[in-house]
């Protein structure tokens, strides 16, 4: 069984230095029909302006990713981290038992287009970490490429950035006309983020910014368009 969201029916909140869409309640957008999605909560897509960003603040107890679509991001923190990052980055921080950071746009001419995505762990205050790690377009060609996991998962993968969750999340770039499955065992989800381009998920047509939440069974995906894709592999929660 699958479910789709379109795009504009998720939140979305417009600074003026910060247009963003909400999947999940999130600041100012309140959806009780829409809190989270397994232990997924928050997915937010941001475009911020050039030069501008989102000052020093805390979080504790939240495992925090961050995917470029394209621009630059410069991120500092209380670990002592401090770094740019560009498209086909892709970035990792415990906020385990606190951790304060910033991120701004690097950019003094050009915006920044991001998924900031956050999953809740499976235990509090653990100690803060961060990583961030570049895939290649050819490892996302055409395939599904891990790129987030936790090792105790089922399907863990060495040279992914390693979280503190049953997660596995998957990026992947799908030529026009070209095909995917995905394959959910019992007792798992998945929610499946367009973030660029058409496809044409078991024949139901999704566009950048839509959304489909995915029960156990298998699944065939299309490229109409060439697109960019997301696909978060969740556990089903009782």
């Amino acid at each position: 069984m699958l479910t789709i969201r379109k795009s504009e029916e998720r939140g979305h909140a417009d600074h003026g230095w910060l247009n963003a869409r909400h999947s999940f309640s999130f600041a100012e957008y309140h959806d009780p029909a829409h809190m989270q999605y397994s232990v997924l909560r928050v997915l937010n897509e941001d475009v911020i302006a050039a030069g501008r960003g989102f000052g020093e603040h805390p979080h504790r107890d939240m495992e925090i990713v961050t995917y470029i679509l394209s621009g630059a991001l410069r991120h500092q923190d209380s670990m002592g981290n401090g770094s740019v990052i560009r498209a086909g980055d892709v970035q990792r921080m415990t906020a385990g038992s606190g951790v304060r950071h910033s991120e701004f746009n690097a950019s003094s001419d050009a915006p920044v287009h991001l998924m900031q995505i956050w999953i809740m762990p499976a235990e509090n205050n653990l100690t803060p970490s961060y990583e961030e790690k570049h895939f290649s377009a050819e490892q996302k060609e055409n395939q599904w490429c891990p790129i987030v996991s936790s090792s105790g998962a089922p399907d863990g993968h060495q040279g992914t950035l390693m979280i503190h969750q049953d997660v596995t999340i998957y990026a992947a770039h799908l030529a026009e006309d070209k095909a995917l499955e995905i394959e959910l065992m019992p007792n798992r989800c998945a929610y499946l983020q367009v973030a660029k381009g058409e496809v044409l998920l078991d024949g139901q047509a999704l566009s950048a910014g839509d959304a489909a939440m995915l029960d156990a069974g298998n699944y065939q995906l299309t490229a109409s368009k060439e697109a960019e894709l997301i696909l978060f592999n969740l556990p089903t929660l009782d």
